[in-house]
């Protein structure tokens, strides 16, 4: 029995619960929101939320307690590295999830991320850092209720789990909500618009021929 427990067991053992929410945390500081099913976020959420209200503090031990929460330090932004001999459609795209992230709070610059000749990444801004630096200042003067989540209106293509988005509040008039549409998602969408394409013009082939008879 629960007992007025807290929390989402999400049907996972501990350990993989945990490394769950610290991926997924890893994710949200790093890229301002995520698509996720609503039970995960209803999960990750007060996860997020307790992280900055500690690092809000901006102290030694605060920082200790918050990459213990995320299980260590790691590298971020490696995304947003761009190669020199990367197209134009590369480098817009690139820019274009840039400006979305910086929607939500400031992002180091593309020059901080290098990788060697092999595509290995060498040095990359660390997470502890920016969540520091750059997304706790933004939420100094609020009181919890830094993230919100907003239900997409659709389910995923396999076991019809709902999706969502959950993000960082503070900037209302920044990027839209997204959330595009998965491969499966897309391919399914084809597949029926073909098929009823499929079933117009075999509905219009019939009734020409019951024409034709009369």
């Amino acid at each position: 029995m629960r007992h007025r427990k807290s929390g989402y067991k999400l049907n996972r053992t501990t350990a993989h619960r945990q490394a769950m929410l610290r991926n997924m945390a890893a994710s949200l500081f790093e890229h301002g929101q995520i698509t996720t099913t609503l039970p995960k976020a209803k999960a990750l959420q007060p996860f997020v939320e307790k992280i900055i209200t500690r690092a809000k503090r901006n102290n030694l031990h605060a920082r200790r307690l918050v990459e213990s929460m995320l299980g260590g330090d790691r590298n971020a932004f490696a995304w947003s590295f761009i190669a020199k001999d990367a197209t134009d459609a590369e480098r817009e795209a690139i820019e274009e999830k840039r400006d979305f992230v910086e929607g939500f709070f400031d992002i180091p610059p593309a020059e901080s991320v290098q990788r060697n000749r092999y595509g290995e990444l060498r040095r990359a801004p660390k997470l502890i850092k920016h969540i520091f630096e750059n997304v706790a200042p933004r939420f100094e003067d609020r009181n919890g209720g830094y993230t919100r989540i907003v239900k997409l209106g659709r389910h995923r293509i396999g076991d019809a789990a709902e999706l969502c988005v959950i993000q960082f509040v503070g900037n209302e008039e920044g990027p839209e909500i997204g959330g595009k549409p998965s491969t499966r998602r897309r391919q399914a969408d084809r597949r029926t618009a073909f098929a009823a394409k499929v079933r117009k013009a075999q509905a219009a082939s019939a009734e020409a021929a019951d024409s034709a008879e009369d």
